[in-house]
Order: structure tokens, then sequence, then C-alpha cells
């Protein structure tokens, strides 16, 4: 608080400890101060670091739960004195703090404040993105027979000319663009670019249209060669209960998480949720009276917890992606032997402990989460045995940034659900059928417990997961399960071909209903996972060819959405309202359709599957790549209290090949709500680290990336 700190020179500094765990460790506050609904306000003020730059955190918020917040921005301090200035409406009336949140460094420093205050009747100044030329293209590039397109922002009705042009000037290709009016998704007026007839290969290409020239992009059949592997081994770095081996992750080494070591509490021994607890969260004062060993597994998103139904369908994808290898066309007929998958899925492929062991690196790392989940399953001799605990997360939401060993918070299990117990019985019965050949005892050891969640789903059919138990972690609630029985059922069957799983698929409403959406499906809708294997994976399955005909069905549905977006992507949700996680519904999208050209060899799938990725890396309406390290400009500051760069320079920005969650109308945090209020479909995003409904990281945004991007790298050499 302010106190009575003295004042230096007029202003007032604070020596900060280091040491400090959480921003609002040490704090220079103001309480009590009224904000009206519907006024403006500008906070404004002068601050500097010493002896060296330090990010902080100014906030005007209710320094209560459940802390309703008006302004969330993060100023970059340094050794000069500087002025900062926000501008923001408040949407309801509060009796906040105005704070300068300054701990949670290592090392001590010192901050300074001077001229700070609150005014209201402010000019809003809007915010306004930086998007770069007015071309827009897939910033890594294209392959030399594969589609190319780009997209021109401009207000010209008619064609216009434009030229491909090589690193030293010389004109490859020209074209005259085709007018596409406004867009609905960006409300802009564009153009489409097409130069698919340039074949030659060639790096640093840009094109030249209406005054503008684009950012860089290559034309190679190795343009997708390095987003395989980078996709992948974000997955390591995401281990919990596991050091981070510097040397195998450079710029990402830290101790193990959740590993019980103080201040830590740790993943072992963890119990229930208090009866009190429960009580708040399902209406009923559920708990249970034994603990659970729940190391490993990878931590979630932005936060630190571990939740069964998004691992389910993470390393089902993972499993996916190497399965795929197996059964795409060529890899083998449907009385053989499958082959070996690629050296880029295969052992020594990735940099992680396990590798070099006779195993798959991607099974390796499947395996690190399919044991978090076995260990989540409740033991024999307990109520509900053979369900599956829902999450397992910290008692209470920690700070930003924050080290996983340094979390201070207990863990806790949550209540079973039917959902987390039917993404067992799934994802444990396609590892059973995939590490058969690499280990049979984990394999039986899967299917097993597959077996068993799937019976007690059966006893259990409607145990649902409340939205209100949302307190430390997620709620991800799901009160239709229709769809975890229908996939999990799949899964037995492919793995077992025994008579009951085949039953209840068949009896299934979801076997003949329409599964696929336009807008993709995701951790609550997992039916299309269950019917994609069925249509890719050889089984005994009755009805093959109208179960791959609703596949190809989805995917012309696809098709025909991807061909009338300027931009295109296999994406236009209703109501252009782009949900939260946008950038992993397109990538699902892209699974449907790259599955399609998988089953029936069709190149108008191929083709809008690689033509679809490029509006993730930057074809878009901001310019912007949403994949880290791939691109001009990409996203970097995405929320995570792993990756926390933007707040402490001493953190590392997410690992190459993180992808965001990207445009997100619904504008579920305080800064986007701030910056980006009526923004339009593509424009509801920003790369802002407490943007966490924009702009956070997740392992079910990443695993259909590296389906996709495995998926691309097969297609080089396309014609």
């Amino acid at each position: 608080m302010w106190g009575d700190v003295p004042l230096t020179n007029g202003q007032l500094c604070v020596d900060v400890p280091g040491g400090t765990v959480n921003p609002w460790d040490v704090s220079v506050s103001q309480s009590g101060v009224p904000i009206v609904n519907g006024e403006t306000y500008e906070l404004s003020f002068d601050a500097s670091s010493s002896p060296r730059s330090v990010t902080v955190r100014a906030l005007v918020q209710v320094p209560a739960p459940p802390y309703a917040t008006a302004l969330d921005r993060n100023p970059a301090l340094s050794g000069t004195s500087q002025h900062f200035s926000y501008t923001f409406r408040a949407t309801a009336d509060l009796s906040a703090a105005v704070s300068l949140q300054v701990g949670g460094a290592s090392q001590p420093w010192t901050f300074c404040l001077d001229n700070l205050s609150l005014k209201s009747g402010a000019v809003l100044v809007p915010y306004a993105p930086a998007t770069g030329p007015r071309v827009r293209v897939n910033q890594v590039g294209y392959y030399p027979f594969g589609p190319k397109g780009a997209t021109l922002v401009t207000a010209a009705a008619t064609a216009l000319p434009f030229r491909v042009l090589e690193r030293n000037g010389h004109v490859s290709f020209s074209g005259r663009s085709i007018p596409r009016g406004v867009d609905a998704s960006s409300g802009l007026n564009v153009h489409e670019l097409r130069f698919d007839r340039l074949h030659d290969a060639g790096r640093g290409y840009r094109i030249e249209a209406d005054g503008e020239t684009s950012y860089p992009f290559d034309v190679s059949d190795r343009v997708y060669e390095s987003l395989r592997g980078d996709s992948l081994r974000f997955f390591y770095t995401q281990r919990s209960g596991i050091a981070i081996d510097g040397n195998l992750a450079p710029g990402y080494a830290r101790a193990a998480g959740h590993a019980g070591v103080a201040p830590n509490r740790g993943d072992y021994a963890v119990p229930c949720q208090p009866a009190a607890s429960s009580q708040r969260a399902y209406g009923e004062p559920w708990t249970c009276d034994y603990t659970l060993d729940a190391p490993g597994g990878w931590y979630d998103a932005g936060d630190q917890g571990k939740y069964v139904v998004n691992g389910g369908i993470s390393v089902a994808q993972l499993l996916s992606t190497y399965e795929r290898s197996l059964h795409r066309p060529g890899a083998r007929d449907f009385a053989g032997t499958p082959r070996a998958p690629s050296r880029a899925l295969g052992d020594g492929s990735l940099h992680i402990p396990e590798r070099d062991n006779g195993v798959p690196d991607i099974l390796d790392e499947a395996r690190w989460e399919l044991e978090f989940l076995l260990a989540m399953q409740v033991p024999a001799d307990k109520p509900l045995a053979g369900m599956v605990h829902h999450k397992l997360h910290d008692a209470a939401w920690t700070a930003l940034p924050m080290d996983p060993a340094n979390d201070p918070q207990p863990r806790e299990l949550h209540r079973p659900s039917t959902a987390a117990t039917l993404n067992l019985a799934a994802a444990a019965a396609q590892g059973a059928r995939l590490y058969g050949r690499f280990d049979r005892a984990f394999a039986e050891r899967l299917l097993s417990a597959a077996r068993r969640a799937w019976d007690a789903a059966l006893q259990n059919p409607i145990l649902f997961a409340p939205g209100a138990d949302g307190t430390g972690g997620g709620s991800y609630a799901d009160s239709d399960v229709s769809d975890e029985f229908y996939w999990a059922a799949a899964e037995l069957y492919i793995t077992t071909s025994e008579q009951p799983y085949l039953d209840a698929l068949l009896a299934s409403p979801q076997h003949t209903a329409p599964i696929f959406e336009l807008g993709g499906f995701s951790w609550a809708r997992v039916a299309p996972l269950g019917r994609l294997d069925l249509a890719s994976v050889t089984s005994h399955v009755p009805g093959l060819e109208a179960i791959q005909r609703s596949v190809l069905d989805a995917a012309d549905a696809l098709l025909a959405v991807s061909q009338v977006q300027p931009w295109g992507q296999p994406y236009a949700p209703a109501g252009n309202n782009w949900v939260w996680g946008s950038s992993s519904q397109i990538l699902n999208n892209l699974v449907v359709l790259g599955t399609a050209y998988d089953i029936s060899g069709d190149r108008s799938y191929q083709r809008a599957a690689i033509e679809g990725a490029d509006f993730l890396l930057g074809r878009n309406a901001l310019n912007h790549s949403y994949i880290t390290g791939y691109g001009e400009v990409y996203s970097q500051n995405q929320h995570s209290r792993m990756y926390g760069a933007q707040l402490n320079g001493e953190l590392p920005h997410p690992p190459i090949g993180s992808i965001a969650g990207g445009p997100n109308s619904a504008l579920q945090d305080a800064v986007a709500r701030d910056l980006l209020a009526g923004c339009v479909g593509q424009f509801c995003y920003v790369d802002d680290i407490n943007s966490f409904s924009t702009n956070e990281i997740a392992i079910n945004w990443n695993a259909p990336l590296v389906w996709v991007a495995s998926f691309l790298a097969d297609q080089a050499g396309c014609r």
C-alpha cells in the first residue's frame, strides 16, 4: 500500500526484494477507488526500474474474490523514467484498487513511481493492431506443385495486377487479382491472388500488389519439414513431474514440477476435494477416503492443472498421428503387416529422455500422458471403482507467471465423471493396439483399464462434471456424453473386435448422425474421433463404405466453405462468432480433410488441407502467424505460467511450435474486452499474456497441430 514510503527526488521509490513468488507479493496500491459503469478513465504514471529492466502489472481491480477487473496492463520498465497511459471504459460499478504489482522477480531491484493519476472523462484511444503489408501470405511458404494463394486488402473494386518477386527482384510470376468483396470474417474488402503455376523452388519470394509488398516466403518441398517435430516437442516442455533437461530443450530447463519438493505440495498422495468445496460445486458434499499418486502427464494449458478430458483427446490425436503412418495409402494392404513409421515419427526423432529405446518417440511422449490417465482411475476397492477422476489441480488459482516447482497450492482430486472415464476407455483402448509391438505388458495394462472404465461408465452413465467447479482450474463441464460412449465403443471395437462393443457402437445415435460440424470438433465433442478411426483404421466394422462416405461428405462441406473464404481456411462459424481456441477448430477441420484424402485419394481434399494451413501461418486479417517461431510475425506471448517472458525477462517465450488459441469473439478476459471491444471475427485476437481467452496455449490445440503438421510434411512432392 502507499503507507509511509519516503519520497526520493519527489518520486515514490520502493526496494523490491528478490525471491518473491507472485506479482502481488509486493505492490503499490490505493484501495477504495469508485469506478462507475459506462464511464471512461485514463490511468497514467511515470515509472522506472533499476538496476535492470522489469515488467510489472498495472491494475484497476476489486481487491477481493472474484477480483473483477477494469484494466490489466503490463508496462515494461527500464532504468529511465517512462510515461505510461492507458484508457478504458468501465463495464460495472466497482470499488476498486489502483495497483502496481511488482513482485515475482528472483533478484532485488528498485521501483520508482511518479505522477500517478486516474482521471474520468478520458477520450478512449482505440487499439489498432499492427497488420503490416496489405498483401497477406503464408509466411512460411508453399509447395512447388501445391496450391498457392494470397490475400490482398484493398479498397479497389476491380482486378489489380500483381507480381511474385524473387529475392533479387526478378519477376517469377505475374497475374491479376480476383476481387472478393467485403469479407464477413474480417470486415475488409479483399482480393484473392492465385499463383499456383509458380513451380520454381526458391527462398525469400515476395508478392507486390497495389503498392504493397508482402512478407517473404519460400517455395520448397521442405516448408513443413520442421513443424512436425517442433509441434510435437512442445509436449516435452509441458511435462509434469520430471525435470526438463536443458540439453534436450535449450532455454527451457526447469526443476520437476509438482514433485513434492517444498514449497510445492506435489502430485503424490493427492486427496479428494473437501466436502465443503464439492458442496459448492456439485450441490452435494462429495469427497473420498483415499489418496492417489498421479504424477506425470502434461500441464494442460496456461495453468498447471491436469484434466482427463483434455488429456484424452490430446493423447488420442498423438496416437492417431502415429497410427496414420501405419495405415495411410501405400503403408499396407488390409491383409498385410503394418510397415514401420517414417523416421520423422520413429525412435530417435525427438530430443526426449526416452529416445533410442526401441520405441517410436511419439509413443514415448504419449505414454507420459497415458500413465497419468491410468493413475486417475478409482481403485477397485473404492466407491465408483473403475471410474476416473475428472481432474487434478490447485485448490486456488496461482499467479502468472509461476514455475511449477514453486507452486505452493495444495493439489486436489475432483469427483469422477462419466466423460473422464470414457476418455480413458477410448484413449487406452487405442493405445493398447499400438504399444503391443513394443511393450506387451503396458498394452495389456491399457486394455484392462479401458475395459474397467467402460464397464464403470455403463454403471454410472450420467455422472457429469459441473460448470461451477472452476476454482483453481477449468471446469471442463459436459452434460452430454453420448459422443464419449460412441468414441470409446469405436476404439474398443477396433482393438478387440468383440461383439459387446460393436453392439454399443451400432446402437449409438452418434453412429448415423451428422456428427461433423463446420465449426470443428473439440474435447467436448469427440464423436468425430471415433468416426475418423473407424473410417481409416483397419477393422471388421460393418458398413465401412457408409462410414467413409460420412467422412467424405463432411470433407465436401468443408471444401465448399474453404472455397468461398478469401483466406482459404475451412472455417466460417455461424454469426461470425469465432470460438475460444478457434485455431484448434480449424486444425481439426484440416484433420477431417486430411483423413478424407487418405481414404479416397481425391486431391481436392489434399489441396484444401494444404491451403487451409495458410491461415494459421499468416494469410489472415492480422497478417500474423499463430504458431510460435514460424513466419515473420508470430505469437510469442501466449497465456502461460511457465513461458512468461512478457512479464519476466528471466523466463522464456513459449517454445517453437506452440500454437495460440486464436480469435475469440466472446472476449472473456479483461485485456481482450478492453482492447478488442466491438472487434469483427478475425480481429478478436491480441498477443498478450493476460488475454487467456484469445491467446492461451493448450495441449488439445497442439495435438491436432501435430497431426496436421505430419500430414502436411507427408505431402512433400505433391502434384
